[in-house]
């Protein structure tokens, strides 16, 4: 719990884990840039030394926010993937998931693809991204010809581009600062996901000559 000066009372519970909020706090409040393992020491309530007994510097405590950014992701996904009928719903309902994850988790959402990390150096952010893939994948997989496996990560790649824009527009103040804001940017763009699905053969066919 925080105190009235901002730091966290921390009880000998899971100090990585409590180092994780911390950051993310400090991410909300200041970006990324802004944030320091100093920082997160501090709000946590331990010494500057205790973070470097489980991180080794700033980027692994920023990778393991990131991870944390994925399992919040994924539980996302797979709820969006569950409450929808077709395929094509799906993806459109995974998209705004993602859209509404910006917004929500906007602290997570910087950490994951606002640091800059190198995700090669840190395998456990890598499992954790794949996860991620994987839980839209399936619907990917049964729009793609014959469920080429290739075929289906064009797919993603293009739904994942229209998600991440439109959550970049919405993070920059496109559709206003409030909740209905928010409700239209995830409107807009399930239905660009939905003219994506509807026209994803365009995707699958070599360009044209000439």
């Amino acid at each position: 719990m925080a105190t009235a000066t901002g730091k966290r009372a921390y009880h000998h519970g899971n100090l990585p884990a409590a180092l994780v909020d911390a950051a993310l706090e400090l991410i909300g409040e200041n970006g990324v840039q802004g944030f320091s393992v100093a920082g997160a020491a501090r709000r946590t309530g331990v010494s500057i030394s205790a973070p470097y007994r489980h991180f080794a510097d700033r980027d692994e405590l920023l990778a393991a926010c990131a991870v944390a950014a994925c399992e919040e992701l994924q539980r996302r996904f797979a709820a969006a993937v569950a409450a929808a009928g077709s395929p094509g719903e799906q993806l459109a309902s995974g998209s705004a998931a993602y859209v509404r994850f910006a917004a929500e988790r906007r602290s997570m959402f910087e950490a994951l693809f606002g640091a800059g990390l190198d995700k090669a150096k840190y395998p456990q952010l890598q499992e954790a991204v794949a996860a991620v893939i994987e839980t839209v994948l399936g619907p990917a997989r049964a729009l793609a010809p014959k469920g080429d496996e290739e075929a289906a990560a064009v797919l993603l790649e293009a739904m994942t581009g229209l998600a991440q824009g439109h959550a970049t527009l919405l993070l920059d103040g496109r559709y206003g600062e409030d909740q209905p804001g928010v409700d239209l940017a995830c409107e807009r763009v399930a239905a660009a996901t939905r003219a994506l699905v509807r026209g994803r053969s365009l995707l699958f066919s070599p360009p044209a000559a000439g």
